[in-house]
């Protein structure tokens, strides 16, 4: 067997990482019993079995199934000290992965209801990322993220939030949800507030849809990033687009095929986008629900693509020239990178 180097060690940016799904399954757990939330069966025996529950999002009745997942384990999180355990806990799982940078997605207004307000919501997420970066020495930032199924105006609300809070440690605005309701020119407004208070524009397109999703994105909202983006490699013109652009796509292999987008991990189309010179970063989206997280998806890169050491490297450096880490950041990650290239294999 060919000796290859530890992907875990591998320095990378994270820049797909939602807030909930970032969650252990330990921790889901015990908060259920704190605060006695009544899980569904399913994410039940999926957390103590430690096999991600059958998800297939390709169909609306399954991605309500999905969301209604999700809905119950944010359910559990009621009180600053547990936003706080969450985000370091999703500090310490990313920095055993080799992540030197983590940008985390999150929409507040899930979580205003217990936490005293749109406001207050961020502010405890924003104190909640800045002491855990400090504490454990991962560059963390936020990415607060609207919802398609929600009206436009709540997202101009929302950008507007955000940009009040880029000097707190918000860098980009997103759109999430499901991507068969809500037209991307209808949220053109608040992406537009967001890049003009400096924010990085990273929607949501090209998952559950196809490459008119990934184009809209970036004729609508004027895309930086593409969260997924992956349906792209079925419109030759338009990979060629995002390639001269050097418009980043998030990929997240595992839960593409979690949720059905592709059969087999064997389907997704990693080597289209690379050879056509499209930015990817790698993420573990919601590694509650798909039982991966970020180290893994190099992993599959290597095992289902064959991905060799040196792509993986490359992989990573498109990772963090992706992100919004300072450049000096940038700068210490891209030279660890070498480092790991020119390093002893196992």
């Amino acid at each position: 067997m060919e000796r290859v180097r530890d992907v875990s060690e591998l320095p990378k940016a994270h820049l797909h990482l939602h807030f909930t799904g970032s969650m252990r399954p330990a921790t889901v757990l015990e908060l259920a019993d704190k605060y006695g939330v009544r899980l569904p069966e399913a994410l039940t025996e999926a957390l103590t079995s430690g096999e991600p529950p059958k998800l297939r999002a390709t169909d609306e009745r399954g991605w309500f199934r999905f969301q209604r997942l999700y809905d119950a384990a944010r359910s559990c999180l009621r009180e600053p000290e547990d936003i706080q355990r969450l985000v370091r806990e999703a500090a310490e799982e990313d920095l055993k992965d080799g992540s030197g940078w983590l940008e985390i997605q999150v929409d507040p207004t899930s979580y205003a209801p217990r936490l005293g307000g749109l406001i207050p919501a961020l502010e405890i997420i924003l104190d909640a990322v800045d002491t855990t970066s400090r504490e454990s020495g991962l560059g963390m930032r936020v990415l607060v993220a609207a919802n398609r199924m929600k009206h436009p105006l709540d997202a101009r609300t929302l950008a507007r939030l955000a940009v009040r809070f880029a000097d707190r440690g918000v860098v980009g605005f997103g759109l999430s949800n499901d991507e068969r309701r809500g037209m991307a020119r209808d949220f053109d407004r608040a992406f537009h507030i967001a890049r003009e208070g400096g924010l990085l524009a990273a929607p949501h397109g090209g998952e559950l849809t196809g490459p008119a999703s990934v184009r809209d994105c970036l004729d609508d909202l004027h895309a930086s990033r593409i969260g997924h983006g992956v349906r792209a490699a079925e419109d030759p013109r338009l990979l060629k687009r995002l390639a001269d652009r050097g418009v980043t796509c998030e990929v997240c292999p595992a839960s593409n095929v979690a949720l059905g987008v592709y059969e087999k991990p064997e389907d997704v189309p990693l080597r289209t986008l690379f050879a056509a010179g499209v930015p990817m970063a790698l993420g573990a989206d919601d590694p509650l629900l798909f039982g991966s997280r970020l180290a893994a998806q190099y992993e599959f890169a290597r095992l289902h693509h064959g991905f060799s050491d040196a792509e993986l490297a490359e992989l990573a450096r498109q990772s963090v020239r992706g992100s919004a880490a300072p450049e000096d950041v940038k700068a210490r990650l891209l030279a660890g990178v070498d480092g790991w290239l020119s390093g002893p294999v196992a």
